[in-house]
């Protein structure tokens, strides 16, 4: 046998076959992501004049045994069905019967409903990687929209990394859009997903990148679920906290809104540390005029709202019919009385919010905007502390550490007709000596100690907070100016 020649093995075949796919396949995926490349960085000009011909309209595929063999992974099925482009961009049709309305026959009839994907959709949200790969290799376009979706969003939906990482390096936009506006990085929305949030901002995913109709960021997404570390992720890849939805809110206001079961506040709280610490800003009114403490107090965040508060919020500013942090507090009595409402209502208190005190049959005067819903409207035809306080012991009654906090915090205690019949005859026996005080002080005169703690606690105002704890008065005295609960009106 000559020098310049040796034996082909079998092995020796396989291995050169390998390499030369392995090859081909690389050389696919450069000219895809070169392609890719152009059209999103070109003026549309010049990357309408690369752009190929337009290809003919795809087909549509029922075949069950199809379907089957993509949903199933079968990857050998799938090469020998889909051997070519006009195969591996065919779309996938399926038709279920679903009762829809007739007007015209005034009854529910059963009516088609189509619903379409594609071949590269079904592998990539199922994780197949060696599927998708073939249909890439075969000519299947990595960023079409089939069925309101493409590839991309199915890969980060189902947490697909391996799918995702495959459409990526063959030159997916990261950015592409669903027919409802909807960027892959806007679908991140789990705690595992991070990896995934990772990948698309590594290959070029605009963090402040919108949806189309309510105009949310991906700082927005992840604010509104708590995701801690999606939220560090997309400050550090420059989101700004200040971006607005349609709506006006901010991730803040997304955060504080979204607070709503005890057992995610602790992660609520750290995401809305980390907007702060960002620049966001705590006075942000979104929708309906809610800022971040309107949401937080209607959720019953005490933590949360000490946190603002620390940070600037102001404990007076109406929403849009008026009502202020202390009104959605008080709203969220009797939803959250299992998380101390107390505590929200105090510290409210020390930051400024209350009622004001008009003399009893002061018909001409004023309440300040927003107060209870009355917006910046006078009430002339009943007493102003006898309307306010008909709302306020209305959402109290049922709990009564927070009925004897506003309570204490007014100079009087108003007539008991509007909330005493409100309480459940087993709660007043449970807590009868505070509801009996309650009724016997009502529409009688406070006794001096508690109306000088009234008269200081109204001068100090929104400093009572700060101001109280360095008084220089016995530390008994201290205590008393802070409004504590003895399960007793006195």
């Amino acid at each position: 046998m000559s020098q310049e020649t040796f034996a082909f093995t079998s092995s020796a075949l396989r291995s050169l076959r390998l390499q030369r796919e392995l090859l081909e396949l690389e050389e696919r995926r450069r000219a895809l992501a070169r392609e890719s490349a152009t059209r999103r960085f070109l003026p549309p000009r010049a990357s309408a004049q690369l752009a190929p011909a337009p290809a003919r309209r795809p087909q549509r595929c029922r075949d069950p045994a199809v379907h089957n063999a993509l949903y199933a992974g079968d990857l050998l099925r799938v090469k020998s069905i889909f051997k070519d482009e006009n195969a591996a961009n065919l779309i996938m049709e399926t038709v279920s019967e679903e009762l829809a309305w007739s007007p015209e026959l005034g009854l529910w009839v059963l009516s088609p409903r189509k619903k379409h994907t594609s071949p590269l959709r079904i592998a990539a949200s199922r994780g197949y990687r060696d599927c998708a790969r073939h249909l890439i290799m075969q000519g299947a376009e990595v960023d079409a929209v089939v069925g309101g979706q493409a590839a991309l969003h199915d890969s980060v939906a189902g947490l697909r990394l391996d799918c995702a990482r495959l459409l990526l390096a063959f030159g997916a936009d990261p950015n592409v859009l669903s027919e409802e506006g909807l960027a892959p990085l806007h679908l991140c929305t789990d705690p595992e997903s991070l990896p995934c949030a990772e990948l698309l901002l590594a290959h070029g995913a605009r963090v402040n990148l919108s949806t189309r109709d309510r105009h949310l960021t991906a700082l927005h997404v992840a604010a509104r679920r708590g995701l801690e570390a999606h939220v560090e992720l997309y400050l550090r890849h420059g989101a700004e906290p200040a971006r607005r939805s349609r709506e006006g809110e901010t991730a803040l206001n997304a955060a504080c809104a979204g607070a709503e079961r005890p057992e995610d506040a602790e992660r609520y709280y750290r995401v809305a540390e980390r907007l702060l610490a960002a620049g966001a800003d705590p006075r942000a009114a979104g929708r309906k005029d809610h800022t971040p403490l309107h949401n937080a107090c209607g959720n019953g965040q005490t933590r949360l709202a000490r946190l603002l508060l620390r940070h600037g919020a102001a404990a007076t500013a109406p929403n849009c019919a008026g009502y202020t942090p202390l009104d959605c507090a008080l709203h969220a009595v009797d939803e959250y009385r299992h998380q101390r409402p107390e505590r929200t209502i105090a510290l409210l208190l020390d930051h400024g919010a209350g009622p004001v005190n008009p003399k009893v049959g002061d018909a001409g005067a004023r309440l300040p905007p927003g107060f209870w819903g009355g917006g910046r409207r006078q009430c002339h035809s009943v007493p102003p502390v006898t309307r306010v306080s008909r709302q306020m012991l209305k959402f109290c009654c049922r709990c009564p550490r927070a009925l004897e906090v506003v309570l204490n915090a007014s100079d009087r205690v108003p007539p008991a007709e509007a909330w005493a019949e409100a309480v459940p005859p087993e709660l007043w026996q449970e807590h009868e000596v505070f509801y009996e005080s309650a009724l016997r002080m009502a529409g009688q005169p406070r006794r001096l100690q508690h109306l000088a703690r009234c008269a200081l606690r109204r001068h100090l105002g929104a400093r009572c907070h700060a101001a109280i704890p360095k008084l220089a008065l016995p530390p008994a005295l201290r205590h008393y100016l802070q409004l504590p609960l003895e399960g007793l009106i006195h």
